[in-house]
Formats: structure tokens, sequence, C-alpha cells
């Protein structure tokens, strides 16, 4: 007996270290990793604090005095761009919050149909919308452009805005997640109940969605507020330029050399972003500690 409890206990001793060292190496990976990707973004807020003759003479991790100094010459060469930081950016959010908006909505409403409604096509609608993700949007570009010239839409917000509608991989992400999230037993329910199918939607899916909603709430945004290649096509008027599109002529060779300046525009540019993560991903914690509780 008395030597049983002796091998158990080393063998719980050894389980313990062997616990311990695991949990240790993965804590320092995670720390790594953790700094890779801090990195990039603490790079660009020193940068920004710097001027351009310091930047070239290599990184620093210690911020500058530069930083006023920066967005000074930022807000006063912006006339050389022909649109103000500002207007940019207020620019930029006018596209994005609606497409934004426009995108969850209407994908949600989409895989909502085609998840729970069962109809002849339905095979085939699902296909075809798993089709259309291999589609690049630089395959139909010319054909797109063509189209709003057509429709007299060119040099318009409007077709930055409304296309966003139809975003297969946003349909495919919201359906999958309806599989395991939105039993069809609480739509049977709602429908005996007299609820009608929008109210159903909106009262019911809605709600049971919101980490999947907030999930492709922040992909979408950060893909419209980033865009650049379509309103560099659609856009020509200089007072309607996006923020991306004024970070882009500031690198032209005008603006080259004043890399403090480009640094301060790519950090504006980032700001937004990180504001809409940090609203929205209490939603996609409290869906996974919610998800993470059995009954």
């Amino acid at each position: 007996m008395n030597a049983g409890t002796v091998n158990v206990k080393k063998a719980g001793k050894s389980y313990s270290a062997g616990v311990l060292r695991t949990k240790i190496i993965r804590y320092i990976v995670c720390i790594l990793l953790c700094l890779i990707s801090i990195m990039p973004f603490y790079i660009m807020i020193i940068n920004s604090t710097r001027a351009s003759a310091d930047i070239q003479t290599g990184i620093s991790l210690l911020p500058s005095d530069q930083f006023v100094g920066n967005f000074q010459k930022l807000l006063s060469r912006a006339d050389g761009v022909g649109t103000p930081v500002l207007k940019a950016m207020l620019n930029s959010m006018v596209i994005a919050v609606p497409s934004t908006c426009l995108c969850v909505y209407f994908s949600a409403l989409t895989a909502y149909g085609v998840y729970v409604y069962r109809f002849k096509l339905r095979q085939f609608a699902w296909s075809f919308i798993l089709a259309i993700m291999m589609i690049p949007t630089q395959v139909s570009i010319i054909g797109f452009y063509k189209f709003m010239i057509q429709l007299k839409l060119n040099d318009s917000y409007i077709p930055l805005i409304l296309p966003v509608i139809a975003a297969p991989s946003t349909v495919f992400f919201m359906r999958q997640y309806m599989k395991t999230a939105l039993p069809l037993a609480i739509i049977d329910a709602a429908r005996i109940d007299g609820s009608t199918e929008f109210k159903t939607f909106n009262t019911i899916a809605v709600p049971l969605m919101k980490p999947a909603i907030a999930t492709q709430a922040i992909f979408c945004f950060i893909t419209s507020w980033n865009n650049l290649f379509t309103p560099s096509m659609i856009l020509s008027s200089t007072t309607k330029y996006t923020l991306p599109m004024f970070v882009q002529l500031l690198r032209s060779e005008q603006f080259r050399s004043d890399y403090g300046m480009i640094y301060l525009g790519l950090l504006i540019t980032v700001i937004p972003l990180i504001i809409v993560y940090l609203i929205l991903s209490k939603y996609i914690i409290a869906g996974v500690a919610l998800g993470g509780v059995k009954e």
C-alpha cells in the first residue's frame, strides 16, 4: 500500500509538472504571437511622432516630439491633394457605415431564407451563392464600371454602397452559424403563435445571431473602409476621395519624402477600425461565453 501510494504521488507530481510546462510554453507562444501582431502598429504609431529624416535613419521604439508638426503638415498639404483629411475620413464613413449595415442585414436575411425555407431550387440557390464566392472582384470590374456609366452612377457613392448587399461570403458565414445557433423548432413555434416572417426574423433570429452579426460587421466595415480599388475606378472628383485614396496620394512623388506625415495618415486610417472592433467585440465574447454553457 505504501509503495503504491508513493507511485501515485510521483505520477501526480509528474503529471502536474508536465501540465505546467505545457502551459508555460503555450503562454510564451501566445505572447510572442501577440508581440509580432502588435509590433507593426506600434512602429506606425512611433513613426507618426518622428520626423522624416529620423525615420530614414532606422527603427526606434521610443516616441519623438514631431506629432503635432506632422499633423499640421498633413492638414496644410491636404490642399495639394484636393481633399482635406477630415473630409476624406467623412467620405469613407459615409460609404462604410451604410455598406456595413446593408451587407450584414441582407446577408443574414438571405441566409435565413436559404436555411429556414424548403423550396425546389433551394440547393441550386445555395450552390449558386457558393459559385459566386469563387469569382474575384477584379474579373467583373470592367463590366461593372461600364454598367455604372450607363446608369450615370459613376462618380457617385451609390455603386460603392448598394452592391455590397450581395455578399456571398457573408451569407455563407451566416448560414453556417444558423445551423448551430438557430433551431428550426423556435421558428415553427413563432409561426404557431402567429408571428409574421419578418417579425420572426427581426425579433428571434437576429438576437440569436448577434455574435455572427458582430463578427461580419467588423469584416464588412474593414473591407469597405480599406477599399481602394473600386473607389479609384468609380470616383473622379477629388472632393469625394476616401481616406485610403487620400493616403495613396500622400505617397505620390509630391509628398514621398515626408514619411512622418504618411505614417500619421496611416494611423488616422487605422483608428476607426480599432474603435469599431472595440465596440463590437463584446458581442462576440458574449456569444462565445453563452455557447460554452451547456445544460
